[in-house]
């Protein structure tokens, strides 16, 4: 069997590793995908980032949970990916074109190693249909929904993933975890959900905490910050330019005039790691 490598990053906090198939010979399989990440007994990892894949001229890469399932978007994971390509030697330019299952992510480097970048995240979207939920109207924004042990105000959002964005007071750790596997898990999402817990600062900074489907409590998350930014800004709570703080930093979320959102943040490199042939056995 041949060596199996594998690369790790963080976007604050928030971890991946890079399993690159045009540099190892082996396929990923769930089980692998799960062994991997856990932080006991494998690498740890809050997902496996699976590519570069090429069709034709297009870029690819495949996002996975730490349960195995598939995320159609991840904003830290395509920063994070982003410098890998970066430092592999797959892109030279300033920008460049990324191809995930939510469809196609411009990324701009901010400077020479790739630390710092921007990512057009697209635009958000509110409709039901789209995110998708059950059992509500044409748009789910400011909606009283019953989770756990009370109704919270609720607006949710697809960012290319599915979010749920509950504005409170005052948030923490505590309330994330004791209220995140009732959203994820609620009827209402056939395909679960992300969680965001979001509270105004001011009308430029919000902070939240993050509940991921298939990863659980997690210190940041691009798509996640793109979210509560714009349910934040939907509701009028917020400007064009909003920093959202989360446990393992800040991310800068800013909105053009017709509504699609830049999210600026770092990367940084924590090393390659070559696999025990267990894992693939």
């Amino acid at each position: 069997m041949s060596e199996i490598t594998l690369r790790k990053y963080h976007g604050l906090g928030n971890d991946y590793l890079i399993y690159d198939p045009n540099r190892n010979d082996d396929l990923l399989q769930e089980r692998q995908i799960q062994a991997l990440c856990k932080r006991n007994i494998g690498v740890g990892a809050d997902g496996i980032l699976y590519g570069p894949f090429f069709v034709g001229e297009e870029m690819w890469v495949r996002i996975f949970n730490p349960d195995g399932s598939e995320a159609e978007k991840s904003g830290n994971g395509i920063r994070i990916f982003s410098r890998y390509l970066k430092d592999a030697g797959y892109v030279k330019g300033e920008s460049y074109v990324l191809h995930t299952k939510a469809g196609e992510t411009r990324v701009t480097f901010l400077d020479d190693n790739g630390d710092y970048m921007r990512v057009d995240m697209g635009y958000p979207k509110f409709v039901a249909g789209e995110i998708p939920a059950v059992g509500f109207g044409e748009e789910i924004v400011n909606e009283a929904i019953f989770f756990g042990d009370n109704f919270y105000n609720a607006t949710c959002v697809s960012m290319g993933n599915p979010n749920c964005v509950l504005m409170l007071e005052e948030v923490n750790k505590k309330k994330a975890l004791h209220l995140g596997p009732y959203v994820e898990n609620s009827r209402y999402f056939p395909n679960r959900i992300n969680m965001q817990l979001c509270q105004v600062l001011d009308r430029n900074n919000i902070q939240i905490e993050i509940y991921e489907r298939g990863a659980g409590y997690t210190f940041a998350s691009g798509t996640g910050a793109c979210a509560a930014a714009a349910a934040s800004h939907r509701l009028g709570l917020v400007d064009e330019r909003v920093t959202v703080h989360m446990h393992g930093g800040k991310l800068l979320i800013e909105f053009a005039s017709d509504g699609r959102i830049d999210m600026t943040g770092p990367v940084v490199y924590i090393g390659s790691i070559t696999l025990a042939e267990h894992f693939f056995a």
